[in-house]
């Protein structure tokens, strides 16, 4: 192998894939490097087994080839390298990095040991604008659930069975985030619309991908439990969960006893306060009272002391005290923008429902906690 590459061409591919690397202990393989030139390209790739990321960059090929490299140190001497032309070769399994007057030679492995990634043909169901389909993943990844005890809910769920709409819904069982975003100006095939869970890596690649990405189309396609994420010069490949997620909606009342409409800024200010004095369990009391159209946000703990904040807003329906965990409740109104959100209560036990005002495009359910 043979060619010769810009050092900022070279910089980006790897910061692409370079990020699930060096985890693996039993397979070192897994912790380089695929390099493939072809006639055209240079193409970086790497895997941890339960997804794969491959990014194509531009360069000037002169010997067709292969290579596995360390990853680390392979992004460390490149990114350390002056933005100029970098003069590539291999042979015996040492490549040789050359850039002004900087010459390396680092030990890589055969391509052929390295682990095959699926390849996916099928056309793409959706393309979409990659920025908006970034933002809304960020409303609702920090919701899925870290532990693999219900490997259902440690993934986001997307949810294409509308044409028009797509859902994407995170939990933990404690606290769900549902964003829905308008895609009628997509391409979405009709006879592939359906449900799928992308497990909570793929999706934090995902995000970190197209941030490092000029906005773009991103294309994704679906075959035999996998899942192709095209964006830019990048590709994620990744399996998919298997399962039944959740039937949330049963969560969601159509009705509330109590209504609040609130400010926002305000209710966060008040919750933030109420941490300082929250007991172990990390628990703030509201006091919705009609009357005085006043939310008292409350909190106690016996060595510290308490603290008790008000807020005017417009209440409808019947008073109610309720106990949230602090932490969910600002995770849920930090996904929020607009100026005033809206909460629905329906009793002490009931989850609270959380949205903002002007919008029908995310829901926040939370969980009270029981004392």
């Amino acid at each position: 192998m043979k060619l010769i590459c810009l050092q900022e061409n070279f910089k980006k591919g790897l910061i692409n894939v370079s990020n699930i690397t060096g985890k693996n202990l039993t397979l070192p393989i897994l912790n380089n490097i695929l390099l493939n030139a072809d006639k055209k390209q240079l193409k970086l790739s790497t895997t941890d087994l339960e997804m794969a990321i491959i990014s194509q960059i531009q360069c000037k090929i002169e010997k067709e080839g292969n290579i596995t490299v360390p990853a680390k140190l392979l992004v460390n001497f490149i990114n350390n390298l002056p933005n100029n032309k970098i003069d590539v070769s291999v042979k015996n399994n040492v490549i040789s990095l050359k850039c002004e007057n900087y010459n390396s030679s680092i030990k890589g492995l055969e391509a052929k040991d390295f682990p095959i990634i699926p390849k996916i043909k099928s056309e793409p169901i959706i393309e979409i604008d990659s920025f908006e389909f970034k933002s809304a993943l960020e409303q609702v990844i920090n919701f899925v659930s870290i532990s693999d005890i219900r490997p259902e809910i440690s993934g986001v769920l997307f949810d294409f069975n509308n044409e028009k709409k797509a859902k994407f819904v995170a939990t933990d069982s404690f606290r769900l985030g549902e964003k829905i975003l308008d895609i009628k100006n997509s391409k979405i095939k009709k006879e592939e619309i359906r449900l799928i869970i992308i497990p909570y890596k793929t999706v934090q690649e995902l995000i970190r991908i197209i941030s490092n990405t000029e906005n773009s189309l991103l294309q994704i396609s679906i075959e035999n439990n996998q899942i192709l994420f095209n964006v830019g010069e990048t590709q994620i490949i990744s399996r998919l969960i298997e399962g039944n997620y959740p039937n949330y909606q049963q969560l969601i009342a159509k009705q509330f006893d109590t209504v609040v409409t609130i400010k926002r800024d305000d209710l966060i200010k008040a919750v933030k306060i109420g941490s300082f004095f929250s007991s172990k369990i990390n628990d703030v009391r509201l006091k919705i009272n009609s009357k005085k159209s006043q939310i008292e946000v409350f909190s106690q703990d016996i060595e510290l002391g308490e603290n008790s904040s008000e807020i005017k807003g417009e209440i409808k329906g019947k008073d109610v005290e309720i106990i949230f965990n602090h932490k969910y409740l600002l995770d849920g109104l930090n996904n929020i923008n607009t100026e005033k959100v809206i909460i629905g209560f329906n009793g002490e036990t009931s989850p609270g429902i959380i949205r903002p005002e002007s919008k029908d495009d995310f829901t926040y359910i939370i969980m009270p906690i029981k004392l």
